[in-house]
C-alpha cells in the first residue's frame, strides 16, 4: 500500500497542501476549525510525519526562496538580477518555478519544505489569503504585484510613471491615436490599463483598449485585429515586450511599416527588446534596482519580523529605440470616423501608406478597441472622463 502523503491529507480535508502542512505543524496562519479538520483527516488516513525529513528542515538555512514563471522573459531578467545582488550579500537563492501545470501554492510549499529563511515571489498569481498565510510563516516579499497582506513587503515599479513615459513619448512624436493592448489576466494588467487611460486623457485624447494577454500569441492576435480594419492606430502601447514582439513581427510580415505606419512600444525592456534586429522602444523597470530593494526588504523583515509592511517603489525609465518615430501627417477629412466623438477634431485615423497609395475612397472601419460594426472588434472605446 502506498505511503500516505501530505497531499493526500490536504485533498481529503479540502485545503491546499501548504495549509495542511501549517495545520499539522501547529503554526499560526490557519483557523482552529481548519486545523481540526486537517488533523481529523490525517488521523483517519493514518498519516505519519517523516521525522527524519523534519529534522533536516529544522536546520534553518540562509537561502531565500524565489518563485517565478519561466515563460515570462522579464522574470528571467529579475532572477539574474536577484542572483547578482544575492552574491554581494552572501545569500543563496532557491528557485521554484510556476507553470501551467504547477501552481504558485505548489511552488511555495516546495520552498517551505526546503526551510528557506524567506520568500521572494515574482508577480504571484495567488489569493490575498494565501499571501497572508505565507507571510505569517516566513518573511515574504512580493515583487511586482498589486496584492497586499499584513507583514508582507511589496516592491514594485511606479507603473503610472512608466506608462506615462510611454504615452508622453508617443504624443510628443505627434501620435494621437494610441491603442493599448492590455495584459488580459496578467497580474499588472488592470494597473497599466488604468495608467494608460489616465495618460491619454491627460493629453485630451481618447483611450482605445484592445484585449490582449501576456505572451507573443496575444500580440499576434492583436495585430491580426488591427490588420482586419481599414483604419489603424498610429501607435500601439503593449502590455509587455512579449506582446509587443508578437504584434511587431506580425505587422511587419503583413508589410506594415513599423515604425513608419505604426509605432510600437513595449514594457519591461527585456533582452529581446534590446536586440539590434528588434530595437523595441520599451519601459525599463530596472531589474537590478528591484532586486536590491527586494533583498533589502527581506533583511529588514528578518531583523524586524513584526514591523508594518513596507511598500517600496522604484522609478522606471524609457529606453527609446527604432520602433518609434514621428507620426506621418494624416489625410484630411471633414467627417469623423465611426466611433469618434463628433465634437473631436474630425481627423481621420491614419491608414497605412500602402493603403493611401491604393484608393482614397476605401470604406472606413473603426480603430480596434473603438465602437464598430465590424466583428473583428471585441471591445469598445472609452469616452474621455
Amino acid at each position: 500500500m502506498a505511503r500516505v502523503t501530505i497531499v493526500d491529507v490536504a485533498k481529503a480535508a479540502g485545503v491546499s497542501t501548504s495549509t495542511a502542512s501549517v495545520a499539522l505543524r501547529g503554526e499560526p496562519g490557519v483557523s482552529d476549525a481548519t486545523r481540526e479538520r486537517v488533523v481529523v483527516h490525517a488521523t483517519r488516513l493514518n498519516y505519519r510525519v517523516d521525522h527524519r525529513a523534519r529534522l533536516l528542515r529544522d536546520r534553518r538555512s540562509r537561502a531565500v526562496g524565489v518563485t517565478f514563471r519561466p515563460a515570462q522573459s522579464f522574470h528571467a531578467d529579475l532572477v539574474e538580477a536577484l542572483h547578482a545582488e544575492a552574491a554581494t550579500q552572501g545569500i543563496d537563492l532557491v528557485l521554484s518555478a510556476v507553470t501551467d501545470t504547477r501552481d504558485a501554492d505548489t511552488a511555495v510549499e516546495s520552498l517551505l519544505r526546503d526551510r528557506c529563511s524567506a520568500l521572494v515571489l515574482l508577480s504571484p498569481e495567488v489569493e490575498a489569503a494565501d499571501l497572508d498565510m505565507w507571510g505569517r510563516q516566513v518573511p515574504t516579499v512580493v515583487l511586482g504585484s498589486p496584492l497586499r497582506a499584513e507583514r508582507v513587503d511589496v516592491v514594485a515599479t511606479d507603473e503610472t510613471a512608466g506608462v506615462s513615459l510611454a504615452v508622453d513619448h508617443l504624443v510628443g512624436l505627434g501620435h494621437h491615436d494610441i491603442l493599448h493592448v492590455d495584459g488580459g489576466g496578467g497580474v499588472m494588467s488592470a494597473v497599466r490599463a488604468d495608467a494608460y487611460r489616465h495618460g491619454v486623457k491627460a493629453h485630451g485624447l481618447r483611450p482605445y483598449v484592445s484585449p490582449g494577454g501576456t505572451t507573443e500569441d496575444a500580440g499576434i492576435t492583436a495585430a491580426e485585429r488591427i490588420l482586419s480594419t481599414h483604419v489603424r492606430p498610429t501607435a500601439v502601447l503593449a502590455y509587455n515586450d512579449m506582446v509587443a514582439l508578437g504584434l511587431l513581427l506580425t505587422l511587419r510580415a503583413a508589410h506594415v511599416d513599423v515604425p513608419g505606419d505604426v509605432a510600437v512600444v513595449g514594457y519591461d525592456d527585456t533582452r529581446t527588446a534590446r536586440l539590434s534586429t528588434i530595437g523595441l522602444t520599451s519601459v525599463s523597470q530596472d531589474p537590478r534596482a528591484l532586486a536590491a530593494a527586494a533583498l533589502s526588504a527581506v533583511a529588514h523583515r528578518l531583523d524586524h519580523p513584526h514591523a508594518d509592511a513596507q511598500h517600496v517603489t522604484t522609478r522606471p525609465h524609457l529606453a527609446i529605440r527604432t520602433t518609434t518615430v514621428p507620426a506621418a501627417p494624416p489625410p484630411h477629412t471633414t467627417e469623423p470616423p465611426p466611433g469618434r466623438d463628433p465634437s473631436s477634431s474630425g481627423r481621420r485615423l491614419a491608414p497605412t501608406r500602402a493603403e493611401r497609395r491604393r484608393q482614397a475612397g476605401a470604406p472606413v472601419a473603426a480603430l480596434p478597441g473603438a465602437p464598430a460594426t465590424s466583428s473583428a472588434v471585441s471591445r469598445s472605446a472609452e469616452s474621455p472622463g
